[in-house]
């Protein structure tokens, strides 16, 4: 009896939620289920230390960061967590930062069962895709080599930290080397030694490691996806040319452009102040450090409070930006601004349409840069001043946190623990935003019906400026 009725209510269900809610208010809805899913997982005494108690907010704050593998927490990892917990934080990365709709898309594949129209809808609009052909073989190729290239290269890190670190043990070399490999490959950016990469920021290796994965992790899916057919294109004979899509050349320009353009400003911020007693080579490798792991991974090699405030600013801004679409980071996203800044140079060259690559870019992708752009700006201004007003922390210091948050990178001043409950429920709510994007969290909103207006309203110029 009690079998029937819960059939009966699921039927219920299923049937409001494909008569009712968006493809996108779903995903939404999926991902606030998981996070408290990861919430009453991070409170079983399984995964704790003995004897250490965190108030139940405090640990679905920390259910928010990582599954928008943000890496802001206002405890210490290491003193709540044993090695399961770490374990299943791992696990929590792992969805998180590829997207749930990805590990069930996997899951299907793995198990050889049929994926209908509507979990393709779902998985098109997690993964942010415009067309639902090849979004399968999509997310088999990205999960697959994200899965192959984070154990290859937790084996290297495992060597190198056995062969390097004194009295630690394989085991050990094993687990810690595993976990770098995933949080840098999922730009999680959780400490879990209470020294971050500290220790090892003088070790030219796995500095370039770790840059590589954090790279591979914010680039992109389909990106990936793209330089995995060139590859393969070149081995082959093809009759065809192979051509890059205009998302991906514009998503690996300004992926580029934005790491050469933050490693020259912070080098030239910093040369004569924290990196004043580092030769030349070291000066540049920590500039191209910080200008990679600032745009979503959230890695340190020094307290960041030992940084100039013009440096803390343009961290701010590189964490606002963030990583490409359909990828493990959040922010506005590099395209947004890429398309924001060609809207502008073909507006002060008086053209009508935004080009580039020979390609031109639809009217409605600008409106749509124009709006998440601004909405974001908004959010993160209005959360600035509401926590100057609820927060005992200096303005640097909040703008930080907001930009860190809501780029899902997880670099802080220190202040994370020390905000009041009001200024939790900010960065909580700004990190979930940050890892669902500004525009499906606007358009959760709007009913799955919209009726067209069927006139125009006259035109009438006004002035601006």
């Amino acid at each position: 009896m009690i079998n029937k009725y819960l059939y009966i209510i699921r039927r219920q269900f299923d049937r409001f939620m494909a008569n009712n809610v968006t493809s996108i208010q779903k995903i939404v809805i999926y991902y606030l289920g998981f996070t408290v899913f990861a919430f009453f997982l991070l409170k079983m005494p399984w995964f704790r230390n003995p004897g250490v108690h965190t108030s139940a907010f405090d640990d679905f704050f920390m259910a928010i960061s990582t599954v928008s593998v943000t890496g802001l927490s206002t405890y210490n990892i290491n003193e709540v967590f044993n090695h399961r917990g770490i374990v299943l934080l791992e696990i929590l990365f792992q969805i998180g930062g590829l997207g749930i709709m990805m590990f069930l898309t996997f899951f299907f594949i793995f198990s050889k069962k049929k994926i209908s129209l509507s979990q393709r809808q779902l998985i098109m609009t997690d993964m942010n895709q415009p067309k639902l052909s090849g979004i399968v073989k999509l997310i088999r190729i990205s999960m697959s080599f994200l899965i192959k290239i984070q154990l290859i290269f937790g084996a290297i890190f495992a060597v190198h930290f056995y062969l390097n670190k004194s009295h630690v043990t394989i085991s050990e070399s094993i687990f810690f080397g595993l976990y770098q490999s995933i949080s840098a490959a999922t730009n999680s950016g959780f400490d879990v030694t209470g020294a971050s990469i500290i220790p090892y920021k003088n070790d030219i290796f796995f500095l370039v490691c770790t840059m590589f994965l954090i790279m591979v992790g914010g680039i992109g899916f389909p990106v990936i996806m793209e330089i995995r057919e060139r590859v393969l294109y070149k081995r082959k004979a093809r009759q065809i040319p192979f051509r890059f899509s205009l998302f991906a050349k514009i998503a690996i320009f300004t992926f580029i452009t934005l790491f050469i353009a933050g490693t020259i400003m912070i080098y030239l911020l910093e040369r004569q102040h924290l990196f004043a007693n580092m030769n030349e080579g070291q000066k540049w490798l920590n500039a191209m450090f910080y200008s990679v792991t600032t745009r979503n991974a959230g890695l340190q090699m020094h307290d960041l409070n030992e940084f100039q405030p013009a440096t803390l600013l343009l961290f701010s801004v590189l964490m606002f930006i963030g990583c490409s679409p359909s990828s493990v980071g959040g922010g506005v996203r590099t395209t947004t601004v890429a398309i924001l800044f060609l809207y502008m140079m073909s507006f002060i060259k008086s053209e009508e349409n935004v080009n580039i690559f020979g390609r031109r870019i639809s009217a409605e992708d600008v409106k749509k840069a124009v709006v998440v752009f601004n909405l974001s700006l908004t959010m993160c201004f209005l959360a600035i001043m509401l926590l100057s007003a609820t927060e005992s922390h200096s303005l640097l210091a909040i703008i930080v946190e907001v930009t860190s948050a809501f780029g899902t990178t997880g670099l802080s001043l220190g202040i994370t623990d020390d905000l009041t409950l009001f200024g939790k429920i900010v960065i909580g709510i700004l990190m979930f935003v940050g890892r669902v994007g500004m525009l499906y969290t606007l358009m959760m909103f709007l009913p799955k019906e919209k009726q067209d207006k069927a006139f125009l309203y006259p035109t009438e110029k006004i002035i601006i400026g």
